[in-house]
């Protein structure tokens, strides 16, 4: 996958980099930590301009959130909490669980999602509690894109300031977002076993 992320943004730029972070915000098995730093790489060497980077990684990221934060507000809280009330145990929440995950992002949901842009494979779904929730567009996509900004803005400099040794920064972050994943696999497992109906049923 390196050596196709780095022919992307090697041939097309920042149009390459803008796609190439808008599908990673769609798909997280596609990782920023493999992007940006090639980036930031490629402005120490005058290929782009680092502020170009971080703009053109920034807008593709908020740009793929859009489709997530579409489908948690379309689909609708209603529909969420009628299927929780059937087949709970799989979504691992019941109605009341919901009910209160529903509360925290009404009072605290920019902080969630700003802090959520921050970590692997969450900031791709964040999104779709935040349209669930039907949190503010303009909350919503502000605490997103600033997020993004502090996140771009730290790999594109880590790449930046190692030039061509930036494929360290892969080495640190890749374990970190293993660790992620098995750790919402376990969370998961563990949810469906000590899951129990709502009360309020």
């Amino acid at each position: 996958m390196s050596n196709w992320i780095i022919s992307v943004i090697t041939e097309f730029g920042y149009a390459g980099l803008f796609l190439l972070m808008l599908l990673e915000s769609v798909f997280p098995p596609i990782p920023s930590e493999l992007i940006i730093p090639f980036a930031g790489f490629a402005a120490a060497r005058g290929d782009l301009n680092f502020l170009g980077v971080i703009l053109a990684a920034t807008g593709g990221a908020v740009v793929g959130m859009i489709p997530w934060y579409l489908v948690g507000r379309l689909f609708g809280l209603e529909r969420v909490r009628w299927m929780a009330d059937r087949w709970g145990r799989w979504f691992t929440l019941n109605a009341a669980e919901i009910d209160q995950a529903t509360g925290w992002f009404v009072r605290f949901g920019p902080v969630i999602v700003l802090v959520g842009r921050l970590i692997p494979i969450i900031r791709t779904l964040i999104s779709v509690p935040a349209g669930l929730a039907r949190m503010s567009p303009v909350l919503f996509f502000g605490a997103s894109t600033l997020g993004a900004l502090i996140w771009n803005t730290i790999l594109v400099s880590a790449g930046y300031l190692l030039n061509d040794h930036y494929t360290e920064v892969e080495v640190f972050l890749d374990p970190l977002t293993t660790i992620v994943l098995a750790g919402v696999v376990l969370l998961y497992l563990f949810r469906l076993v000590t899951w129990r109906p709502s009360t309020a049923r």
